[in-house]
């Protein structure tokens, strides 16, 4: 099945994603629970109610005691799961994907499934073998509890009343519990696309491009604002935007709040997404942290967080980590915290942000590609000096003053790339040192990197 990703499943309703192809994956998840609760959860797309009908039914008659907790975040159902001790469950969602697609997030055990898991599971469904059984259907509403877990667990700052902050929830999962809490926590707020909405009518559920969130740097500006937040469609994403209006690069965030959390936590990990600046790394050694690379995608870095016992950990596409969090993310979390850091430190988020180094660091550039990539991308390793070569995720390669990375795409069929050097100049000349074991890509390269300067790159999904 081409819905099975690297993390989860994935398509377009009613053409890759359909009912019939839900509900044997239910029928193979309830088989592998053999009889266990099983968490089911779902976000505000229009097409996730059928969706979870033909997933509750597939569950239920392969054995399953089924718990539904209704419409939610997905961080609220990794919460439910440790709240009501479940370990298996599904997340009914397309995260940040456009409103015809939807998915499913799925969990088997206390750690993040694997890609050997998923696997299994699409086995399983295609070949029909399910176990047989007369489960049970329970319904519950979690959101009470994540919400008074969030007035615990995250920080509280005693000049929040004066504090300003503009909350858009672009339709999605976020649009009530979000204002809530912040309300909660007795900050000034003020509220924008806060009705859920499966067709996200305002702006896309992708809050990792920055051309999402215009609506949000006019609204910061013009409210007089010292922070905007903005969630993706299922709320584990968060995107910041500083008291001038301006989007704030994951990079600068992930610095940000690796700084406040290694100010008395020094000689602890913290796991980064290996597509990052290298200001990340720079910036955690300097605050006396360990910096550790991972691959892209939540499996990757969570499990990583857990296995490494690390206090923070960041991806590049809005997905921030937290020990306090049993090693998860969380979207209201961060928000919560980044607002606490700066009401009870006084301090701008524009000044802050201009405080880290940048560098010139091109988007990720997404070439179709029907041939053999893993070919490209193994000349490319093997044709530079082992020890500046990483494998964790395609082939990253060290050069002096930058880097360049090349990665197949786990959704859809094309190459990967980014690079970063300390300057314009030098990016060109890493760009074509780069590919000179791979002189087919360079054209298309340089013309990407060309447009995303112009501003028409897209957005990597």
């Amino acid at each position: 099945m081409g819905i099975f990703k690297a993390c989860d499943v994935r398509g377009a309703y009613g053409q890759d994603l359909t009912d019939d192809i839900v509900y044997r994956i239910g029928r193979a998840l309830g088989t592998l629970a053999g009889g266990r609760t099983v968490i089911v959860g779902g976000d505000v797309r229009i097409s996730t109610p059928a969706l979870k009908s033909a997933l509750t039914r597939g569950l239920t008659e392969s054995g399953a005691e089924v718990l539904d907790i209704g419409t939610v975040p997905t961080p609220a159902f990794y919460f439910a799961r440790h709240y009501l001790k479940a370990d298996v469950g599904t997340m009914i969602t397309a995260s940040h994907n456009p409103p015809e697609f939807n998915g499913l997030k799925l969990t088997l055990g206390t750690l993040p499934i694997t890609e050997e898991e998923l696997d299994s599971v699409g086995r399983l469904a295609e070949s029909g073998h399910f176990s047989h059984g007369n489960g049970s259907l329970l319904t519950t509403d979690i959101i009470p509890a994540y919400e008074s877990f969030m007035q615990s667990v995250a920080p509280r700052a005693a000049q929040a009343a004066s504090f300003k902050i503009v909350i858009d929830c672009g339709n999605g999962c976020y649009s009530e519990p979000a204002p809530a809490v912040f309300r909660s926590f007795g900050y000034r707020t003020e509220e924008l696309f806060c009705t859920p909405d499966g067709t996200f009518p305002n702006r896309s559920p992708n809050s990792a491009a920055p051309e999402s969130l215009a609506a949000l740097c006019r609204k910061v500006r013009d409210t007089g604002a010292h922070l905007g937040v903005a969630f993706d469609g299922d709320g584990d994403r968060v995107a910041f935007v500083d008291d001038r209006g301006r989007f704030l690069t994951s990079d600068k965030a992930i610095v940000i709040l690796a700084r406040h959390i290694l100010n008395n936590n020094s000689g602890v990990k913290v796991v980064y997404d290996l597509k990052c600046s290298s200001v990340v790394p720079e910036a955690v050694t300097q605050a006396g942290g360990i910096p550790i690379p991972e691959r892209s995608g939540h499996t990757f870095i969570k499990t990583r967080m857990i296995v490494e016992e690390a206090v923070f950990g960041g991806e590049i596409s809005g997905h921030y980590f937290y020990r306090e969090l049993r090693g998860g993310d969380d979207g209201l979390y961060s928000a919560l915290l980044m607002a606490g850091i700066l009401a009870a430190g006084g301090c701008r988020l524009s000044d802050l942000a201009d405080s880290i180094a940048e560098y010139a660091t091109t988007p990720d550039i997404r070439l179709p590609f029907s041939g053999d990539g893993e070919q490209i991308i193994a000349r490319i390793a093997d044709h530079f000096p082992t020890a500046d070569v990483s494998k964790l995720d395609g082939v990253k390669v060290s050069f002096p003053g930058g880097w360049g990375l090349a990665r197949i795409s786990v959704t859809e069929p094309a190459i990967t790339l980014r690079f970063e050097a300390e300057n314009g100049d030098r990016l060109r000349e890493i760009v074509d040192v780069f590919l000179e074991p791979a002189p087919e890509l360079h054209e298309p390269v340089v013309m990407a990197i060309s447009h995303a300067a112009s501003g028409e790159s897209g957005d990597d999904t």
